[in-house]
This record gives C-alpha cells, sequence and structure tokens, in this order.
C-alpha cells in the first residue's frame, strides 16, 4: 500500500439546530487521512456521525470548521472548503460516489444510467460511450441487463449499476454509502468481492462508511471508528480484528472495552450498561485525553 495522502481530514466540526435553536454538534473535530490505493472503512453505530461526515467529504453539506483537503492526479491539492466553483467541479469528476439505495434513475435504463456522468460531464463521441458504457457493466457482471430499466433489477443488481456509473469517469477516489444495506449476507459478500476486485483493477482508493462488522472487516485496510462524532480508534483491520478477538479481562483500557463490544455487537458492555450512559461518557471523555491512534497516522 502506497504511503501517499490523497484526502487529509483535519478537526471536522459540524453541528446541527435543533426545534429549540440550540446547536447540536454532530461532528467533533475529526480528523484522519487516506491513502492512495487503500480501503479505509469509517465505522460506527447508528447516529455517530458517519453520513453527515461522508457529505461534508463529498460537498453536500459545508462543516462549521476543519480542513478537507484531496491530492489526486492532475488537479494536485484541492481545499476542498475554500476551492472555486470550477476547481470544485472538476474534483468532483475525480470522485465516484456509491450510494446506499443505488440511486438510479428508474425512467432511464441499467446503460442510460451508466452513461449519464459521461455524457454530462465529458465530451466523448456517443459511439465511444457505448464502449465504455459496456466496459464498466461488464466489470459488475451487469451487461446482459444493459436494456432493463432499474425496477426490474434485485437490489444487489442496483448495487452492481450503480457502482459502474460510479466508475464511469475512472474516478481517483471511491465513496460507498452503506454498500451492504438491505442486502441479504450472500450478496452482501459478493458485492464486497467485486469491491475489491475493482479496488484492485482500478487503482482507487476506496472510502467505505457502514455498520456491518461482517463487511468491514471483509474488505478494509484500515479502519476509522467515530462514536458521537469523534474519532475513536484509527488503525489497521489487523489491530481491530486484535481488540474484536480478546477477552475483555486482557484488554488495556476501558475505552478498548467499549470498542470490544462494538465489533462484537455484545448486548452488555460500556454501551449498554445499566448503570447509564454517565460511565459511557467518562470512558469517552478518558479516551480522547489519551492517544487513541496507532503508528504516526
Amino acid at each position: 500500500m502506497a504511503e501517499r495522502v490523497v484526502l487529509s481530514v483535519r478537526d471536522l466540526v459540524m453541528s446541527f439546530e435543533n426545534d429549540e435553536g440550540e446547536r447540536v454538534p454532530v461532528l467533533q473535530g475529526v480528523s484522519f487521512d487516506a491513502y492512495s490505493g487503500e480501503t479505509l472503512v469509517i465505522m460506527g453505530g447508528s447516529g455517530c456521525g458517519k453520513s453527515t461526515l461522508l457529505n461534508c467529504l463529498i460537498g453536500e453539506l459545508r462543516p462549521d470548521a476543519g480542513e478537507i483537503r484531496y491530492h489526486v492526479d492532475k488537479l494536485g491539492e484541492v481545499d476542498m472548503l475554500r476551492a472555486g466553483a470550477e476547481q470544485r467541479e472538476e474534483l468532483r469528476k475525480r470522485i465516484g460516489i456509491l450510494f446506499q439505495s443505488g440511486a438510479l434513475f428508474n425512467s432511464l435504463t441499467v446503460a442510460e444510467n451508466v452513461a449519464l456522468p459521461l455524457r454530462e460531464h465529458s465530451y466523448v463521441d456517443p459511439a465511444i460511450i457505448d464502449i465504455i458504457v459496456a466496459m464498466k457493466l461488464q466489470q459488475v457482471y451487469m451487461l446482459p441487463h444493459r436494456d432493463k430499466l432499474p425496477g426490474q433489477l434485485s437490489g444487489g443488481q442496483k448495487k452492481r449499476v450503480g457502482l459502474a456509473r460510479a466508475t464511469a469517469l475512472d474516478p481517483s477516489i471511491l465513496f460507498y454509502d452503506e454498500p451492504s444495506a438491505g442486502l441479504d449476507p450472500v450478496t452482501s459478500a459478493s458485492i464486497d468481492m467485486l469491491m475489491m476486485d475493482l479496488s484492485a483493477k482500478l487503482h482507487v482508493t476506496s472510502l467505505v462508511v457502514t455498520h456491518e462488522m461482517d463487511s468491514a472487516f471483509r474488505i478494509a485496510d484500515r479502519m476509522v471508528m467515530l462514536d458521537q462524532g469523534r474519532v475513536l480508534r484509527n488503525g489497521t483491520k489487523d489491530e481491530f480484528a486484535a481488540i474484536r478477538d480478546a477477552r475483555p479481562p486482557a484488554l488495556g483500557s476501558d475505552l478498548e472495552r467499549l470498542i470490544h463490544q462494538f465489533l462484537n455487537g455484545n448486548s452488555r458492555g460500556p454501551l449498554t450498561d445499566s448503570e447509564g450512559m454517565c460511565e459511557y461518557e467518562k470512558i469517552l471523555n478518558h479516551g480522547f485525553s489519551t492517544t487513541v491512534t496507532w503508528g504516526s497516522n
């Protein structure tokens, strides 16, 4: 894995206004790097800030504070929050996104959905577009379905078409929003294998937002775990696996026991103990006064 940073996030803060007019924090100082060619999994429970983070990274939301810097081929460094409209538009062409639902246009055929980014953002001849579309659909094993409408596809097939569309412009970075959501275990595993295959063939950096642990450990090179809008831990898959597989008494800190509970889906532990969330807050506050990142990342 090349140690070239393609995305650098620093001290990202985001809050939303509630019904009482108060600002509620959702992201609280999130920092991490993504490296060229790796698959980085952003994981955490419901409401931890994963989706908000993803929407900030792709420019759908503007954070209150912090930095988002991309380092992509042909563009160099792009400061997402300070770039002009033209530079942001060029950056978006280097980013592919697989949305949770697939987000296909129901009135367009499979082939037309995949062709859309090419027709909107390139000057390629229509005959060449048809060839590219066929290649992209072949990569996800959906070429025989090119003339179908999305309503004629299964959930897994929609994800495959969405992935073909996400790669249409040969992006440098692929974002996946809960790619296993709504899929049975076998289909989920097949989508995971397809993601890994495409990452290797296309040499792209992948950022995957998920709370599905089987999928996360299958596809990840490194992992970032969020909770309450903060980074609990940033490390390799093997380092997280060591916590997951350890016996709780052997873990070195309360924070590691909290992570252990989440990774294993246990009903008892710091996240859910009947003693209440006060103890949970103590663990978090103690954890964030210490180093929670392995290595120098």
